[in-house]
């Protein structure tokens, strides 16, 4: 494949999927890794997407109908993820029940958690595994896995959540505006964290700012039915409508 058409294959890539992984564009262009990289360098340069560690994501996409992998997100907005997560790591009490999602900022909450002996719930395979890492009590919501997010979801994990009371639920959304709320790309995803949420005393939606302005196929929750951690100030109707903490 000439580079001309790589280029466009990697360009209709991300129209439909808003985000790729290097992994991804090697099998659907049949080249090597290192020619993908050179390629992103020279699309990146011509302004037509933007680089992120482990692929490329789309520019100024407004609309959300696919999440990007988790390899591809956790080389997203590494430092305001990082700062989002400390802060939510410390709002955890010893006699918290607590629902922790699949997303990236939440899952990084757990390298911050210090010793206690809060009850942790979640459906992420990753979280799970890091939260026994770091010896803390932990659940899972079982179900079917997504293949992207190694989460949970569906029928059995819904059934998993109703027996559970929590006292925090922190959730991730794939974007936030006043009218919509929170949302993300995925029906069954939205499902799991409305219902966590719904289950919760207090629910915490850690979101960085690029979150802000974008919309989701999926409704998770109205603006006002959870609280904002950022890691910048967004405009001041979303302020007028939910409490917003920034770090």
């Amino acid at each position: 494949m000439l580079a001309e058409q790589r280029a466009e294959a990697i360009l209709t890539e991300l129209a439909q999927r808003r985000a790729v992984s290097v992994t991804d564009l090697c099998q659907v262009t049949g080249a090597s890794e290192a020619t993908i990289r050179r390629d992103l360098n020279t699309l990146a340069a011509q302004g037509k997407l933007s680089k992120v560690h482990g692929g490329a994501v789309q520019l100024n996409s407004e609309f959300l109908s696919q999440e990007p992998e988790m390899s591809v997100k956790r080389g997203l907005h590494i430092p305001e993820k990082e700062r989002i997560a400390r802060y939510a790591a410390a709002l955890i009490e010893d006699d918290d029940v607590v629902f922790l999602d699949g997303g990236s900022t939440v899952m990084r909450m757990t390298e911050h958690l210090k010793p206690t002996s809060a009850l942790f719930v979640t459906n992420g395979m990753e979280c799970a595994f890091w939260l026994l890492e770091r010896e803390l009590r932990v659940y899972v919501a079982g179900g079917a896995l997504k293949r992207d997010t190694a989460a949970a979801a569906g029928a059995e994990t819904m059934d998993s959540l109703r027996r559970y009371n929590f006292t925090k639920a922190f959730l991730g959304a794939g974007g936030v505006t006043v009218r919509e709320g929170f949302t993300v790309a995925d029906p069954e995803d939205a499902a799991v964290k409305a219902l966590a949420a719904a289950r919760a005393r207090q629910t915490y939606m850690l979101v960085d700012s690029s979150k802000f302005g974008r919309i989701g196929a999926a409704s998770v929750l109205h603006i006002d039915e959870a609280s904002v951690i950022t890691d910048r100030a967004p405009g001041r109707e979303f302020q007028d409508y939910t409490e917003v903490t920034v770090v």
